[in-house]
């Protein structure tokens, strides 16, 4: 008779636990796969050009800007889909070093940090997604800037450079 009791328990606690994965799923909206493919999109407000060693336009992108608390504590969180010439910009009232990490960022981004004088002072490349990872500047930034991974190798874009906003 345990046994039938033990086997019940655990047949009634599967068909819970696979209840309330489908009324989840239902209550999002669908599968968590289709809100991955949705997302959050950028309100993209500015323009950001880098600027090649002899100060000429090299690559401009159409930039979020992220210049509020609020918003630069979200970044590019659930974030799933980047166009090539898109990015973030994260505006700070002060320049001192700053530090970045991926949590809860799903794409492989480049970070890029600026000093007040426009000038790229320390780059990370193709980051880890999901990364817990402290990223920190090395030098003391005002801004920093996040596109799609790959993006700086891809164009040519090294620290030293200057970016004009």
């Amino acid at each position: 008779m345990k046994l039938i009791s033990r086997s019940s328990k655990s047949i009634l606690i599967l068909a819970l636990l696979l209840f309330t994965q489908c009324d989840q799923k239902k209550g999002s909206g669908g599968s968590s796969d289709q809100n991955k493919s949705q997302g959050r999109t950028l309100e993209l407000e500015s323009e950001v050009t880098f600027l090649s060693t002899d100060n000429k336009p090299l690559k401009t992108i159409q930039v979020a800007v992220a210049d509020e608390p609020k918003e630069r504590n979200q970044g590019l969180m659930d974030v799933y889909n980047m166009a090539e010439d898109e990015g973030m910009i994260f505006i700070f009232d002060t320049e001192e070093l700053q530090s970045f990490w991926m949590a809860n960022t799903p794409l492989t981004l480049d970070i890029m940090y600026v000093n007040a004088d426009s000038n790229i002072v320390r780059i990370y490349q193709n980051t880890e997604p999901f990364s817990q990872t402290s990223l920190p500047s090395e030098a003391p930034a005002q801004y920093v800037i996040e596109t799609n991974g790959g993006f700086s190798v891809a164009n040519g874009i090294t620290e030293g450079m200057k970016v004009r906003f």
